[in-house]
């Protein structure tokens, strides 16, 4: 099976030159660095905690998110129409990895907040909603705004990241949300014109756009990535 779009999209800047066709598409459909910005987000969260941190919340946490978001959400993202990442995959091969990605996911979420962290179960509640809203387009695609992804995909995980080190919030706490909001709502509004570019017929002026807008991208998922090692190293010393 293939998609229109398939050649183009197998050409994007993460998508790896190597290897067959269905492993670079896999890795195209996971969208690598998108999925460890999101998870660096939960990294920037967890360090904002000014006392001791909890390292094996930490990795737990990441583990999560890289599980959930990186495989499940953009397997069902891959069901919705026009999602040209999915055509290599069946609509049942899409929905069986999404359910064996989010299973574990949820249970090992679920362990972390009954441990440490209760408040985590109203942060995990509201990112099932948007996990599954925002990719499958329910609610006639209420949710699948720039908006919302910015609040599901950079906001609230900062904040989860945060609650699992301390079962609280605080002013840093939110701060940092702010950041992963706005960096996340750069990268939205960035990567939508940029895929439309991928479309369209190459001439100077569009080739030119889109490796604007891919710079763009490559600079805000450095950024975040950036700060979240630099945060950590510091909480090493």
């Amino acid at each position: 099976m293939g998609g229109e779009d398939e050649p183009t999209r197998g050409n994007e800047w993460y998508v790896p030159k190597f290897g067959p066709r269905r492993f670079r598409l896999f890795i195209g459909m996971t969208f690598i660095p998108y999925t460890l910005m999101n998870v660096s987000y939960v990294v920037i969260g967890s360090m904002l905690w000014p006392g001791g941190v909890h390292w094996d919340r930490v990795v737990g946490i990441a583990t999560v998110y890289l599980v959930a978001v990186g495989v499940s959400a953009h397997a069902l993202d891959a069901l919705a129409p026009n999602k040209p990442w999915g055509a290599f995959l069946t609509k049942r091969q899409l929905g069986a990895l999404a359910a064996s990605a989010l299973a574990p996911a949820l249970a090992l979420g679920l362990y972390y907040a009954l441990s440490y962290a209760p408040w985590l179960i109203a942060v995990g509640l509201a990112e099932l909603f948007f996990l599954l809203s925002y990719n499958l387009e329910l609610f006639r695609g209420l949710f699948h705004t720039e908006g919302w992804f910015a609040f599901s995909w950079g906001f609230l995980p900062v904040i989860a990241g945060f609650v699992l080190q301390t079962d609280s919030l605080s002013p840093q706490a939110l701060a940092g949300a702010v950041f992963g909001f706005t960096t996340a709502y750069i990268e939205i509004n960035a990567s939508k014109p940029y895929r439309a570019l991928k479309r369209q017929t190459r001439d100077t002026q569009s080739a030119e756009s889109e490796r604007r807008f891919e710079r763009i991208l490559k600079g805000v998922v450095a950024s975040v990535l950036t700060l979240a090692v630099l945060l950590v190293l510091y909480r090493l010393q």
